[in-house]
C-alpha cells in the first residue's frame, strides 16, 4: 500500500514544474517577447528600435559574412549601411529553434532569420548570445550568416 502511495506521489511531482524549469520557461517567453520586438521594429524600417534590444555596449559583438563588428554603435553603423532604406530592409521573420541555458541569466539562442524583398530575398541563421543586465535581456553576440 505505501509503495502505491509512493508511486501515486512520484507521479504527481514527476508531472510538477520544477523551480527551474518555471524560470527557464519564463526565460525563453521573455527572450521570445523580445524577438517579436526586434521583428516589429525591423517591420516598421525602425533600425534604432531594433537595436535596443542590444547590449549597449563597446564589447557588444557581431558577426555576419564580412568579419566581425565590435561594439553597439559600429553594428548600429553596420545596419544602417547595409539596410538603407524599406526596400533593402523587407520584412523580417524569425524562426526560434532552440533556446539552451548556458548558466544562469545566460541563454543561446539558435533561429533562421528571412527577409521577404521586392530587391530579392535574403535568408539564413543565426546564433545569439543573450544576458540578462539590469533585469533585461540584451543580445551581447549575435553570429548571424
Amino acid at each position: 500500500m505505501r509503495f502505491a502511495l509512493f508511486l501515486t506521489l512520484l507521479g504527481l511531482f514527476a508531472g510538477m514544474p520544477t523551480r527551474a524549469q518555471k524560470a527557464g520557461s519564463s526565460d525563453q517567453q521573455q527572450i521570445t517577447a523580445l524577438m517579436s520586438i526586434q521583428t516589429s521594429a525591423w517591420n516598421k524600417g525602425d533600425i534604432d528600435g531594433f537595436m535596443a534590444t542590444y547590449w549597449h555596449s563597446d564589447s557588444l559583438l557581431f558577426i555576419g559574412k564580412n568579419g566581425v563588428t565590435y561594439g553597439w554603435q559600429a553594428t548600429l553603423d553596420r545596419y544602417k549601411k547595409t539596410y538603407p532604406d524599406a526596400a533593402a530592409m523587407g520584412k523580417l521573420d524569425f524562426k526560434l529553434l532552440e533556446f539552451k541555458s548556458l548558466a544562469p541569466g545566460t541563454y543561446l539562442l539558435i533561429g533562421k532569420w528571412h527577409l521577404e524583398r521586392t530587391i530579392g530575398n535574403l535568408e539564413g541563421h543565426f546564433s545569439l548570445i543573450l544576458q540578462k543586465i539590469k533585469g533585461q535581456w540584451k543580445i551581447i553576440a549575435d553570429h548571424s550568416s
